[in-house]
């Protein structure tokens, strides 16, 4: 074998013994390293600690300043201020060491939790906050201290949103509220007009009297078969057409009754506000500052109830506010011809506790308007008499009472099978077609599957 042939296999033979030892390398290769355990200083936010150390520190590092910081004091003391929850790196160099630890910052105990410790003591409360909410965890021995805590925990910060999480004993398993409300408005009004007008046609002389309170006749020279215009023929009217004189009296009076019912059924979720309305908008000019552009603004009137029920245990808290609001013709305002009315408006609110299916009434709400304009002309009023002949007045009252009556109900949804049927008659609507048909208890008229005992029956 020749030099040359004899290095080309010593290589070929080093090649293998490199491969084989590569396989055998990346076969038993090791797992990575544990990460290093370093030891922990336990600390509370806002509280502070002094770490001694065996060197002279030179140099230190915190990865997060903003959850603990640390400051050299001594050459041998670090004092570490704890700022916010969290765990961060302290590293401390030395001459010719060096030394890691962890700072565990855990949170402190707040005002809120101290306050709710001593005012319920024994209770396992925890209080928990953000930036925008107080949330209170654990559990609590009666519904009254829940509820209790919850007040206390808002009344600590009126712009931060409270969260009850506490569990209660005997807690129901549903976080809906059905509010059953019964409006009830009853209103008499009674009205009485009484006035008169004259008017003379003379062919040397015209007169007439009118106190402008009621529509008076008018003298039109332009007509020549009736020149006395009567714009009310209502009442009492007299004529002397040879004398030239006439005369119309008012003199009503009226009686009126009016009764409004509303019952509206209102569902909301635990804390949640719900609302309801029933009546209409208006729309209400309003003049925009120099440009004088006018824009509408609508407002809403009618029966209006808001309300937030809080579940505790078998007792529902509401906070209730019912209003009825009306549109006021009489002390409306006139714009450009048109009538804006204003709203007469009734409002409670309340705070009250009840149990399931329990009810309350808001009632009281009374309004009795009386209103007497007279209206006389000078000096011929006064006439014994005839007097009476330049005088008007007009009487209104107006009696409204308002009655609601609110009942609450703890309410669950209802499974598939107790969906109940619709109230419709299949002679006025025809058979189900398509593919509704074939679902199970039929479609398009039925809106629940058919109970066992009728699918039975329609089986052959």
């Amino acid at each position: 074998m020749t030099r040359s042939s004899l290095a080309i296999a010593l290589g070929v033979a080093s090649l293998a013994v490199v491969s084989i030892a590569g396989v055998r390398l990346r076969a038993q290769a090791p797992s990575a390293p544990p990460e290093p355990t370093f030891e922990r200083i336990p600390l509370t936010a806002g509280r502070s600690r002094v770490l001694t150390t065996d060197f002279d520190v030179t140099r230190i590092a915190v990865t997060n300043p903003a959850v603990a910081d640390a400051n050299l004091v001594q050459p041998r003391e670090v004092l570490i201020d704890a700022k916010a929850p969290g765990v961060v790196s302290l590293i401390l160099w030395g001459a010719t060491e060096r030394v890691q630890y962890d700072v565990l910052v855990e949170p402190g105990v707040s005002a809120l939790q101290q306050q709710l410790m001593t005012i319920f003591p024994g209770e396992d409360i925890q209080v928990s906050a953000t930036e925008e909410s107080i949330v209170l965890s654990g559990h609590a021995s009666s519904n009254d201290v829940a509820l209790r805590a919850g007040e206390i925990a808002q009344a600590s910060s009126a712009k931060m949103k409270v969260v009850n999480l506490l569990q209660r004993p005997g807690a129901p398993d549903t976080q809906q509220v059905m509010l059953e409300v019964r409006f009830a408005e009853v209103n008499h009004n009674a009205l009485r007009e009484l006035g008169a007008n004259m008017i003379a046609r003379r062919t040397d002389f015209d007169a007439r009297t009118s106190t402008e309170q009621f529509p008076a006749p008018t003298i039109d020279d332009s007509q020549t078969a009736m020149p006395i215009q009567y714009p009310d023929f209502l009442n009492l009217f007299f004529s002397l057409n040879a004398q030239g004189l006439a005369a119309t009296i008012k003199a009503l009076q009226t009686r009126g009754q009016f009764q409004s019912l509303a019952e509206p059924n209102l569902i909301a979720y635990n804390g949640q506000e719900a609302s309801f309305l029933a009546g209409g908008e208006i729309p209400i000019p309003i003049v925009q500052g120099n440009t004088g552009q006018v824009t509408i603004q609508y407002k809403e009137f009618g029966v209006r109830l808001t309300f937030r029920p809080t579940i505790a245990g078998e007792t529902i808290r509401l906070k209730v506010r019912p209003e009825v609001s009306a549109l006021d013709f009489t002390n409306g305002l006139k714009l450009s011809g048109f009538t804006v009315p204003a709203l007469t408006t009734r409002r409670a609110e309340t705070d009250v506790e009840l149990k399931d299916g329990q009810s309350f009434a808001i009632a009281g709400l009374m309004n009795n308007v009386y209103q007497d304009t007279r209206l006389a002309i000078p000096l011929l009023a006064s006439v014994p008499i005839v007097g009476h002949l330049f005088k008007s007045k007009s009487e209104s009252g107006d009696r409204t009472e308002l009655l609601v009556l609110i009942t609450p109900h703890l309410v669950r949804p209802l499974d598939p099978a107790e969906v109940p049927p619709l109230p419709v008659d299949p002679k006025l609507f025809g058979k189900p077609a398509g593919i509704g048909s074939l679902l199970n208890g039929g479609g398009g008229l039925v809106d629940a599957p058919a109970p066992p005992a009728a699918r039975k029956a329609d089986q052959p």
